[in-house]
């Protein structure tokens, strides 16, 4: 294999990798929270293309059961958090994307929840995405219907989900762990081939510089000849 080649596969495997660990996964939120327990409302919103820069700003809106309309409670971009509605105050915490204005995960966690928090939620993107010669600004919005119960009940479907998910996390790891493994060989070999066509060329070359010289022999024939000619020599000279 050409080191061309093997250069290929050795960024083809660290492709990979890098992009396992910075992989997003929309996930939907829990819907049932327990009176004076904590609860995250979840909202997730993976980028088309994760390579392309962006920032984000969130809101979230809150339509309680029997309201009409959603009122604003919440809102977080690059200076940090605000709480806007005083039914929230002190009890709305981001649970989101940190470090980063590039927010995906714009979860928040409420804390002390009240049978009041029962309702509708709403949160949205406001996405800017940064091309080389443009930019393009994206909204994005995302549904929890919360029902907040005096005592947690855990359904069938519930308990599905989760094994699922443990069984899906573990099948990636798994996956993942093959393909690190079939890449490591795939190099390996490479690298032992190409030592073995320099240890070839090497000892044909050295083969070539230690073997001895050999002594012209020549004929009888071709001695007599020689010597004729040698002797004729002289002749032809003064004519």
């Amino acid at each position: 294999m050409s080191a061309v080649r093997l250069l290929l596969l050795s960024l083809l495997c660290a492709l990979f990798v890098s992009l396992s660990h910075g992989a997003c996964a929309e996930v939907d939120s829990d819907t049932e929270a327990v009176a004076g327990k904590g609860f995250k409302l979840g909202c997730i919103s993976c980028k088309m293309r994760p390579e392309v820069e962006a920032s984000a700003t969130v809101d979230w809106y809150f339509k309680a059961k029997g309201e009409a309309d959603f009122a604003h409670i919440y809102n977080y971009d690059e200076e940090g958090q605000h709480i806007v509605d005083e039914r929230f105050e002190d009890r709305v915490d981001w649970s989101g994307s940190k470090q980063s204005n590039d927010i995906q995960d714009a979860s928040i966690y409420l804390f002390n929840v009240t049978f009041n928090d029962s309702g509708t939620y709403r949160c949205f993107f406001h996405r800017l995405l940064t091309y080389e010669f443009y930019e393009y600004q994206t909204v994005v919005s995302k549904l929890v219907h919360l029902t907040v119960v005096a005592k947690a009940t855990r359904g069938t479907a519930s308990i599905v989900s989760e094994v699922m998910m443990y069984v899906s996390i573990i099948g990636l790891q798994a996956w993942l762990y093959i393909e690190m493994v079939y890449c490591y060989r795939k190099i390996s070999a490479a690298g032992e081939e190409a030592l073995r066509e320099s240890a070839n060329s090497s000892g044909a070359i050295y083969r070539l510089a230690s073997s001895p010289i050999q002594p012209l022999v020549l004929h009888e024939d071709t001695l007599k000849m020689y010597r004729i000619s040698e002797s004729l020599l002289p002749f032809l000279l003064q004519c």
